[in-house]
């Protein structure tokens, strides 16, 4: 039987996905969660076991920075700004990963050749 394929990401992706997230604004995690769902056209799946760990090591790298305040709902929650060495870092970061995704694209796309 096939494996279902759960949207798992590659180890440091998740961060640059939380840091598009963040650049027109600061969010909580649900709705950073939310938010690369959505654009993923619900492809990926953001587990919070996932995301708080990475926010906490964007945090110490100094690439976001959080407040509390309340969320929509009035309750409690965290929110996640996106700081300018974290716009620098997304600028890098996603360079090397469209230049990187778009050749694995091309190779995808390649019929190997017959020998």
């Amino acid at each position: 039987m096939p494996r279902q394929d759960t949207g798992d990401l590659l180890q440091g992706t998740l961060g640059i996905l939380i840091l598009k997230c963040l650049v027109p604004a600061s969010a909580h995690g649900y709705a950073i969660a939310r938010w690369i769902e959505d654009a993923a056209a619900d492809v990926l799946r953001i587990e919070e076991g996932s995301l708080y760990p990475a926010l906490r090591r964007l945090e110490d790298r100094g690439l976001v920075s959080s407040e509390w305040g309340l969320s929509e709902n009035n309750r409690r929650a965290r929110y996640y700004t996106i700081t300018a060495a974290g716009r620098k870092h997304l600028r890098t970061e996603a360079a090397v990963w469209l230049r990187y995704s778009q050749a694995v694209t091309r190779v995808l796309r390649t019929e190997p050749a017959v020998t």
